[in-house]
């Protein structure tokens, strides 16, 4: 099986202040991969260096074989991530939301019904957003990140600010991800 995402001796500094250290690791194809911290350990960062958001200092990070540093945008095509900062539109719909980053990627229309299913979310679609709780806009936010169906999706910290059913929820529903989606999955956590 070959790697999904792949980094070798890859390292980020701010000034004095080293926040990715020296991490290589090896995500296969189709799998879970816990990327597991306390707050402060850098996992945000490498995140960012592994979506070409930051650039590294030292090391190499690959995304479906694709050497980020070379080839950036390249890299970002393979790639749907889910970032804290999620950026929806609250007065429009999940649906109508989705749809807006739909017509950025150039993706037929079917795209969104597709992934409001596998982030089972087809009977909330038509709500505002504003109406959301923090799981149905974190589950929006997997919707969005699996539109184009890349193969890897990048979930920082997917359960943060939930409440315990939510993060079970969540947890229960992320376990099914793969075979859902059929992408390979890192996830973020400091639980």
């Amino acid at each position: 099986m070959s790697a999904a995402i792949q980094t070798e001796g890859l390292t980020r500094r701010f000034g004095s202040r080293t926040a990715v250290d020296d991490v290589s690791m090896t995500v296969p194809e189709r799998s879970i991969y816990g990327f597991l911290g306390r707050n402060g350990a850098g996992k945000t960062t490498t995140i960012k260096l592994l979506l070409g958001l930051l650039h590294a200092d030292a090391g190499q990070a690959r995304i479906a074989g694709i050497d980020v540093a070379r080839d950036r945008l390249g890299a970002a095509r393979k790639v749907g991530a889910l970032l804290e900062a999620q950026g929806f539109y609250a007065q429009l719909s999940g649906r109508e939301n989705l749809d807006l980053t739909r017509r950025l990627l150039g993706l037929p229309v079917s795209e969104v019904d597709r992934v409001l299913e596998v982030a089972e979310m087809t009977a909330h679609a038509r709500r505002r957003v504003a109406d959301y709780s923090l799981g149905m806009r974190q589950r929006l936010g997997l919707a969005r990140a699996m539109l184009g169906a890349p193969p890897v999706l990048i979930l920082d910290e997917p359960t943060n600010g939930l409440d315990p059913e939510g993060i079970a929820d969540m947890r229960g529903f992320l376990r099914e991800l793969p075979a859902r989606s059929g992408a390979t999955v890192l996830l973020s956590s400091h639980l």
